[in-house]
């Protein structure tokens, strides 16, 4: 429960589709609705998706890999042949359907020191090995475990690769030639910066000032434009046409034939052992964490024939990597990963299935074979320019700042600092340690102290408490006279159990003494041992609440008075405090919300609101007649004129439900008799005009009602959805909700909720569209 929380309807994203099987009890049989692209206009839009999104990777792509291969001293073709492959090959086998695979960034510094070292045939062959090694571990199924690295160190290993990247890339794009060592390049940037090549300079110049500001184009025919052309694309075009009268190193393309293919390892076998560990591992890492970041950007949508459902398949995506990785070293290509810059630009051009990613591959492998005349157009200090920006991109301060508030900067600025001075692997490593460290030291690491205030003497406990810390929390108890009022607080999220047995053992016996004593956590909410191992919940059914069940002599009643006793004993203590503060000062909600009768809708539990936040009315059916129509419904009336004119709420929202009896009974023909006698039968006239607009607007909703991303299961569902909107309009014929509204301080909002897939749907007026609601997501890894 959150008590200060206001509630605010929120304009729908892109929809998520429900993943609940469950049906209502009352939703009429029929035919399963079929998936999109199961008829053939429906397929048809799937491939134009596809198509289109296959384009737009494809030119991110074709420079991204050119600028890659440049970085890393490897032939250019080398990047093109990655990206081919990657597209194609994991493509086709990976577990990860709208990751786009290609020259991995995060191994720019590491096979840039390969290729200086060993040569670019012993890289070939690294990486043909590394491959081996992923399509090993991916049989072996150990993918998910990849992923219990500390996001400190994968965060920091990016951002260390990344600032490697732009160093020296800073020389290509200032007309000089980068060390193969960070550090070296660090040190000889002063020189380089005092003596540019002033035509790279320019052309430099002008492909980060497209890449920073193609983003930011205004207005409509901007936004077209940012839409048509991906930013590297026009980044690298823009300086291709600035740098033609300049004479400036350009692409230089081998015919297809003359693809250099990889040779025996030559080099210490400890040496290339290590190499071969280092791409397995760090490719395998990005392509990993990649995936899982486009799952979250997915939005829960599967692909109609991938067959991977709604979350990627790790071990399958490594298996996919790894024959990536065999045939791309064997064909002279770079080393190959799943990289979040395609992959998320996959996912934002509207790619729907794995065809997306195959048809980039294609659309590269083409164009390196007819437009090789065009690339060899391009200025080397562009493509520089171009891997500089993303190389800084890679240092994220979102992720410092993440890192930051989890307390693990040091782990981050270790592994960043290590990879920059002395490598990839020896800067994981160097993390992988500095956590360790801070891991047993925060482990350690328990300050207790005994203060004495108002006759309470209060043990602070500071840290984890573990049996490392026991003898100073027993001499620090023991500074508590006998008889004494004390209370011990637990500021740490760690306990085990030779601390708990101390600690136990100490308050029975301090209270056998005569005294009395308590402990809290970090909130200071007192700590309690239960008395069983049954724990209820606020919104377990009463049947089940073993808690609440009735006590003896307490009659048809019981059930609720046990609820009372447990409300009184559980969440009271917890409340009160801020009960009694909206008792001093009032009722100040911001949120009028009209909802169903219905048992099942629990309006604090969907809407995350405590006391105070919501003003609600409820009645059967969530029927708002308009002013006028009958004097008998003056209490609805007078709750819209309270909650607008005197609490000045600032929204209401009209909540719909599934399974509605309310509008089963319409369906079946009550509310149409005008001599109705019962008092439900009068109410429910109050819904004739949302049944005689649905029988207007036919079955197809023609524009005016629907589900996005399915369809309207039924006419229970369909009257349920249309009749949010017909009150909405009803809320509308009030002078004082008209007002308001039109002076801008009052917003109106619809809402469905489905009962049985605990799925809430937020209108679109503009579309009459209800998008499902999705729940908040951390951020992606890039």
């Amino acid at each position: 429960m959150h008590p200060t929380h206001q509630p605010k309807a929120q304009p729908p994203g892109r929809p998520r589709r429900p993943q609940g099987s469950g049906k209502e009890p009352s939703r009429a049989p029929g035919p399963h609705p079929q998936p999109p692209g199961a008829d053939g206009g429906g397929r048809a839009a799937v491939w134009r998706h596809d198509l289109s999104a296959s384009v737009a990777v494809f030119l991110i792509a074709v420079p991204l890999s050119l600028g890659i291969a440049l970085a890393t001293g490897a032939p250019l073709q080398a990047g093109l042949v990655a990206a081919a492959v990657g597209g194609i090959v994991a493509g086709l086998l990976g577990g990860a359907p709208l990751q786009v695979s290609g020259a991995a960034t995060s191994l720019v510094v590491v096979t840039a020191d390969l290729v200086h070292r060993y040569g670019w045939r012993t890289t070939c062959a690294i990486t043909v090995l590394a491959g081996v090694c992923q399509l090993a571990l991916g049989a072996l199924r150990v993918a998910r475990a990849a992923l219990a690295v500390s996001p400190a160190i994968v965060h920091g290993m990016l951002a260390g690769i990344g600032a490697a990247i732009a160093i020296a890339q800073l020389h290509v794009a200032l007309g000089g030639r980068p060390d193969s060592s960070a550090l070296a390049n660090l040190a000889a940037l002063p020189r380089q910066l005092a003596a540019p090549h002033l035509g790279a300079l320019l052309v430099g110049a002008v492909t980060v000032a497209v890449l920073v500001l193609w983003p930011r184009l205004p207005g409509g025919a901007g936004r077209a434009l940012r839409s048509a052309v991906p930013a590297p694309l026009a980044a690298i075009a823009a300086a291709t046409a600035v740098g033609v009268p300049i004479a400036l190193p350009r692409v230089e393309l081998p015919a297809l034939h003359a693809v250099a293919l990889p040779g025996l390892p030559q080099g210490p076998v400890a040496g290339i052992a290590a190499a071969v560990l280092t791409v397995t591992l760090v490719a395998g890492m990005e392509s990993l964490l990649s995936a899982v970041a486009l799952d979250k950007l997915r939005t829960g949508r599967a692909g109609p024939g991938d067959g991977t459902g709604g979350r990627a398949d790790l071990n399958r995506e490594l298996l996919g990597q790894g024959a990536s990785n065999v045939v791309s070293g064997l064909l002279g290509g770079l080393p190959i990963a799943g990289g979040a810059i395609r992959g998320s630009a996959n996912v934002a051009a509207g790619a729907r299935t794995r065809r997306a990613t195959v048809l980039h591959g294609v659309w590269v492998l083409v164009c390196a074979g007819l437009l090789a005349g065009m690339l060899e157009l391009i200025p080397l200090a562009a493509l520089a320019a171009l891997v500089m920006v993303v190389g800084v991109k890679m240092v994220s301060f979102a992720h410092i700042r993440h890192v930051q508030r989890h307390r693990e900067f040091p782990v981050y600025a270790a592994t960043l600092v290590a990879v920059v001075a002395f490598g990839v692997l020896a800067g994981v490593t160097t993390g992988i340690v500095v956590a360790v460290v801070l891991s047993l030291r925060r482990l350690t690491h328990t300050r207790i102290t005994v203060l004495e205030e108002s006759g309470v003497h209060r043990v602070h406990v500071r840290g984890q408490l573990t049996f490392l810390a026991v003898p100073r929390l027993t001499r620090a108890l023991a500074e508590v006279p006998d008889g004494a009022n004390a209370v011990v607080a637990l500021d740490g999220s760690f306990m085990d159990h030779a601390a708990y047995e101390s600690l136990h053992h100490w308050c029975e016996a301090h209270r056998a003494r005569g005294g009395w004593a308590t402990l809290t956590g970090r909130t200071g909410t007192p700590i309690t041992v239960p008395a069983s191992s049954h724990a209820c919940r606020p919104w377990t059914p009463w049947r089940n609440h073993h808690c609440t069940k009735p006590g003896a002599g307490t009659g048809g009643a019981g059930q609720l008075v046990g609820g009372l006793s447990a409300f009184q004993r559980n969440t009271a203590p917890l409340v009160r405090e801020e009960l009694a503060r909206l008792a001093r000062e009032g009722q100040r909600p911001t949120q009028l919300f009209l909802t169903c009768a219905d048992s099942r809708l629990v309006t604090s539990m969907i809407t995350s609101s405590g006391p105070g936040d919501l003003f609600t009315v409820r009645n059967v059916g969530n029927l708002m007649p308009p002013p006028g129509d009958d004097a008998s419904c003056d209490s609805v009336g007078a709750a819209i004129e309270y909650a607008v004119e005197v609490l000045k709420v600032d929204s209401i929202t009209v909540c719909g439900h599934s399974g509605c009896g309310a509008m089963q009974a319409l369906l079946g023909g009550a509310g149409r008799d005008p001599g109705a006698q019962t008092p439900l039968a009068r109410w429910l006239r109050h819904g004739r005009p949302s049944l005689a607009r649905m029988e207007r607007i036919g079955r197809l909703g023609r524009g005016e009602v629907a589900v996005a991303d399915r369809p309207v299961t039924d006419d229970l569902e369909r009257l349920s959805l249309v009749n949010v909107v017909q009150q909405l309009d009803h809320l509308m014929a009030h002078a004082c909700v008209a007002r308001r509204v039109a002076e801008g301080s009052l917003q109106l909002h619809g809402m469905y909720f489905h009962v049985a897939e605990a799925q809430a749907y937020v209108l679109d007026a503009g579309t009459g569209t209800f998008a499902a609601v999705r729940p908040e997501e951390p951020a992606p890894v890039h």
